[in-house]
């Protein structure tokens, strides 16, 4: 089957610049307490279920699923890079990480109790966000949660040759109110809207969304 185009792009950019990522951002979560604030919510809400393992879909190399393990969640990690997912292998050595697309995970409907997305949907494109909310309602066990992180904002950022690497990609901005009607649309409930101003070394507002799934879905 041939790789969307997208995918590719994605894969080929993190691919080359992962090690110098991870040295980049590996403090990035003791540097902003409101993100770690929005993690701990929702390990909370997400042992409290206690349906099944929670996806980091995305997770590059791994400090939000390290994170969330340390939070008490049985967790595993997921993303498109082979070299993000071996970088995380090696520093988090006790934990699950599998190469792979959030949109082709191949597990039983219902089988996950919770799937973060954090700052993993800026690269997919727009048009393709309703059938990636519809994959994770299905991947979701009744009462399940979910919590999406983005850049908030109209335009895309356009990156060339992160840290020297002849590479480029563009991040998606993403506004509130739109993920949220999508998410609305894929038979979510919203349990919470937060956005926080920009931090230090960061140029728009981040935006935190929680919701769940039925319980009778």
């Amino acid at each position: 089957m041939t790789t969307p185009s997208h995918l590719h792009t994605t894969r080929a950019f993190y691919d080359a610049i992962a090690v110098d990522y991870a040295e980049r951002y590996k403090t990035v979560l003791a540097d902003t307490p409101l993100d770690r604030a929005m993690l701990a919510a929702f390990a909370e809400r997400a042992r409290d279920r206690a349906a099944g393992p929670v996806a980091d879909l995305g997770c590059g190399p791994g400090r939000v699923t390290a994170h969330l393990h340390a939070l008490g969640l049985d967790v595993f990690g997921v993303d498109l890079s082979p070299a993000m997912v071996a970088l995380a292998r090696r520093e988090h050595p006790g934990l699950r990480f599998d190469e792979g697309s959030m949109t082709a995970l191949e597990l039983a409907d219902g089988a996950l109790g919770g799937i973060v997305a954090w700052y993993s949907l800026i690269h997919t494109p727009q048009e393709q966000l309703p059938a990636v909310f519809a994959e994770f309602h299905r991947l979701l066990a009744p009462g399940g949660h979910l919590l999406v992180a983005f850049q908030v904002g109209d335009e895309p950022l356009h990156i060339a040759e992160p840290f020297g690497h002849a590479v480029s990609l563009d991040f998606n901005r993403l506004s509130p109110d739109r993920i949220t009607g999508l998410l609305r649309e894929a038979g979510f409930a919203l349990r919470a809207t937060t956005v926080r101003e920009p931090e230090e070394g960061e140029r728009v507002r981040q935006a935190y969304l929680m919701a769940c799934k039925s319980e009778s879905a």
